[in-house]
């Protein structure tokens, strides 16, 4: 019988505490993925993984060291716990780690209320090839469409389960089903892409495979005979594709493990405006069937609503236990890790409010600019907050696109881009990230 992962990651503390730690905890995490390629009618590529990795923290006082492995005999536990143990032993103090206080810890989970993990069957090899051969043919059935380079279906499902000595002890399983396009326009110099991807917890969510393979087909057909644009200051809008990037900068830069080493353009930004005054971003780790959500966070602790920034106010950093010692507040609930590595603070769904129209309605009040659908390289400053980075998309004249773009750089500073953003309303209700079309002002555009 195939050990249950409670099992093992119990045993692992059990193995870490007999060889010397003062405290522990450890990770097991089990998964299976599938993904099938289809490229001109015909099979590319299937690949099938299975996946076992277990991982252990020890501490010795102040001092801790992680391990990980793939096999989990118990000889291989009890040489792990040593060999941890071993580790930490060299390691440097630091003063700031250690696990939970048990009165921190969650409780009780409601954990089926998140619906993460899809009841379903699994689906046939057979199913996700018919899939990804539905999204090509759709695309190719696009006028103007020379060549789909891509067309992909997958499958994943994965459980994982965390045990502390502290007494923290759970677990849970999530699921993907996802079906992806890239088609092409176009060729030599002149050939363009683009594409579509949709992506749902559960099976019966996830759109029709063929309206992805048109969606693609369309988006590369309009980037047919793109150019460069002028060179100079432009406002421009961040297309609902891409705008999401921009709230990321905003989140690394209040990660509390940037705050600490002093290496974020926000480090002096706590209660100041950071936003709009009417904009707020929310962290939202309970919405159902959403890929981001968690019961509870790497370190054991119940996740909860938090309001990041608050009318245009930041009002807090994300932490972990050790970030949040270090800064004298509290965790916010945010440790992610991995198997082999230790704790470190990440946000997980988040929202920013939406605006009252359309992003039509957004190009409208544009006037003449830039709408940017990709995004190319990145040279951010995370210290200053200078941002610049390659774009395309298309050029908008009286508030109507013109013709597409490529080829271009634009450029700006963070803090002044994200304090004057206005938002569409066509945030995408199943993503993570629920952040619509954005505004931003005064931008330089590198181009022709």
């Amino acid at each position: 019988m195939a050990e249950r992962l409670e099992d093992l990651a119990a045993a692992l503390v059990e193995r870490a505490l007999k060889a010397g730690a003062t405290a522990a905890d450890a990770m097991a995490v089990e998964g299976i993925s599938v993904s099938i390629d289809v490229r001109g009618g015909r099979l590319e590529q299937a690949e099938r993984a299975e996946s076992r990795e277990l991982g252990l923290r020890v501490l010795l006082g102040r001092r801790q060291a992680c391990v990980a492995s793939s096999d989990s005999r118990p000889a291989t536990l009890a040489a792990m716990a040593e060999r941890a143990v071993a580790m930490a032993r060299e390691a440097p103090e630091d003063p700031w780690v250690g696990l939970a206080d048990p009165a921190q810890l969650a409780r009780d989970p409601d954990i089926a209320a998140l619906e993460l993990d899809d009841p379903a069957p699994d689906p046939a090899p057979a199913a996700l090839e018919d899939d990804a051969r539905r999204a090509e043919a759709a695309a190719l059935g696009v006028a103007g469409v020379a060549q789909v380079d891509s067309a992909s279906a997958g499958f994943g499902r994965r459980r994982l389960h965390l045990a502390a000595s502290n007494g923290f002890a759970g677990g849970y399983a999530r699921t993907s089903r996802s079906v992806s396009c890239v088609a092409i326009t176009g060729s030599g110099t002149g050939m363009e892409r683009d594409w579509a991807s949709e992506s749902r917890t559960f099976q019966a969510d996830l759109p029709d495979a063929a309206e992805v393979g048109r969606l693609a087909g369309a988006r590369a057909i309009a980037r047919a005979g793109a150019r460069k644009p002028p060179t100079g200051a432009f406002p421009v809008v961040y297309d609902e594709r891409v705008a999401g990037s921009l709230i990321g900068h905003l989140l690394a830069a209040i990660n509390g493990t940037a705050i600490v080493r002093g290496a974020s353009w926000l480090r002096d930004g706590l209660g100041m405006q950071v936003l709009p005054a009417g904009l707020s971003l929310l962290e939202e780790p309970h919405r159902p069937r959403i890929a981001g959500s968690r019961p509870f966070d790497a370190e054991g602790l119940p996740t909860a609503p938090r309001r990041i920034v608050d009318g245009g106010i930041l009002t807090g950093w994300t932490l972990d236990l050790a970030t949040g010692r270090r800064l004298g507040l509290p965790s916010t609930a945010s440790a992610s890790r991995s198997p082999a590595t230790p704790p470190s603070p990440s946000a997980g769904n988040v929202t920013l409010t939406p605006g009252p129209h359309d992003r039509a309605a957004l190009l409208r009040e544009m006037g003449t600019g830039l709408l940017v659908t990709a995004l190319l390289g990145s040279s951010v400053n995370p210290t200053t907050g200078d941002y610049s980075r390659g774009a395309a998309g298309f050029w908008v004249e009286r508030g109507e696109i013109a013709w597409p773009v490529n080829e271009c750089t634009i450029a700006g500073n963070l803090r002044r881009m994200l304090a004057g953003l206005v938002p569409a309303n066509d945030a995408r209700a199943h993503l993570g990230q629920r952040v619509p079309s954005l505004l931003v002002e005064g931008l330089t555009i590198a181009g022709a």
